[in-house]
């Protein structure tokens, strides 16, 4: 026989809140696993008053949407809450950032008044230091690269080997004015699309090599700077939080 779930008290959620966070510095090599325990550390230390699920092993209600990998700076990560008490959103936004470690920074908060975030979240926007790699390489193996209609590339999964198309999620790519670091590190900036499998900055520099031979000799340094739906000339992101506001 079935037990009956416990007679519990669950607060329902009556305000929902969007963060965007930023992974910054050492804090790019923190997993999400990482964030997902540093943030529900910080709720408590930060007393938000969090809604909790209903049945036998309540958990505070937070989403997150598209992380960026391991090893990879970002700007731009999304995450929501459900609060049991409608809250400020910038108290809420200060008193995180307080709360969590220095790189793991909340940049903003705004109150969730739309639905379906995540499908927001079309494409991100990427700059890619390529230490060692001369802007002349990069250009030509850019090039290469968008001559293709299709570039197959393999990445190791949980389900095992993966072969997919690189190319096709690449809308973006070209090479900043700027320079990196150093005079030899190009600096590619790359607006690729979601999708399934997601492509991430590592599958397009195994495009690159595919196509190019391009190998940089120094690990890559990888930021997401943004992340959101596509503009209307459908070659860059705009802010996803923009329907929130104006709700």
């Amino acid at each position: 026989m079935a037990r009956p779930a416990p007679d519990r008290d669950v607060a329902p959620t009556v305000q929902r809140l969007r963060l965007r966070y930023a992974k910054r510095g050492r804090l790019r090599f923190s997993s999400h696993r990482d964030f997902q325990r540093a943030l529900e550390r910080a709720l408590r230390r930060a007393d938000i008053p969090m809604a909790y699920s209903a049945g036998f092993s309540p958990h505070p209600k937070v989403s997150y949407a598209n992380s960026a990998p391991t090893g990879v700076a970002s700007e731009a990560e999304y995450v929501e809450i459900g609060v049991a008490q409608a809250c400020n959103p910038e108290a809420v936004r200060a008193a995180l950032d307080a709360a969590l470690p220095p790189g793991l920074d909340v940049v903003e908060v705004v109150e969730a008044r739309t639905s379906d975030f995540a499908n927001r979240l079309e494409a991100s926007i990427w700059r890619v230091e390529l230490p060692g790699v001369s802007r002349d390489e990069a250009e030509r193996a850019v090039g290469l690269l968008l001559a293709e209609t299709e570039v197959l590339v393999d990445r190791m999964t949980k389900n095992g080997r993966r072969t997919f198309d690189a190319r096709s999620a690449v809308i973006v790519a070209e090479c900043a004015a700027d320079a990196g670091p150093a005079d030899d590190c190009a600096i590619l900036t790359l607006v690729v699309r979601h999708g399934t499998p997601s492509v991430r900055p590592d599958d397009v520099l195994s495009a690159l090599s595919r196509v190019a031979d391009l190998v940089p000799p120094k690990p890559p340094r990888v930021t997401r700077l943004a992340q959101g739906p596509l503009d209307e000339a459908g070659t860059s992101v705009v802010d996803p939080f923009a329907p929130d506001r104006a709700g």
